[in-house]
């Protein structure tokens, strides 16, 4: 009798309040400067474009076996293949930033990257991060990116 009425509680409970799964943010990097945007999650899907920029950082919004479906800085979704990607370190700028010569305002300023510019990370302290960037490379206080900034 019990049982019955903890089963009937249980059922009628995801009735009520139904749950909704949720992943955390998750961003990845493209690994390869060739990589196919499927319209499903397997390679017998037509391909809907082709990204052709290494390093553009990308959101997963879901998961399907070795696919995941992504959504860019522009809002293009598509699925992508998982040994088609890597883990995160580059962001893209949403407005234009000074490039510092240490992690301090107070430093020299090198030069201004500009918005919808890609930039690469090397190691990040609090909101400040060390670009890898060739033209040149310095500190970035990061506020206004798209992406996730490494731990």
């Amino acid at each position: 009798m019990y049982l019955r009425i903890l089963i009937f509680l249980v059922i009628y409970s995801f009735f009520i309040f139904p749950s909704k799964i949720t992943f955390a943010e998750e961003f990845v990097m493209l690994k390869n400067s060739k990589v196919n945007v499927r319209y499903g999650p397997s390679f017998k899907y037509p391909i809907k474009y082709i990204y052709l920029k290494k390093n553009l950082p990308i959101k997963v919004i879901d998961k399907k076996e070795n696919f995941r479906r992504i959504v860019d800085h522009k809002h293009n979704s598509g699925w992508i293949h998982t040994s088609q990607l890597k883990k995160s370190s580059s962001v893209i700028l949403t407005k234009n930033q000074y490039i510092f010569s240490k992690p301090t305002k107070f430093s020299e300023p090198l030069a201004i990257a500009e918005k919808g510019k890609l930039i690469l990370l090397k190691k990040c302290k609090n909101n400040w991060c060390e670009t890898t960037n060739d033209n040149p490379s310095g500190w970035m206080i990061f506020e206004n990116f798209w992406g996730k900034l490494p731990n």
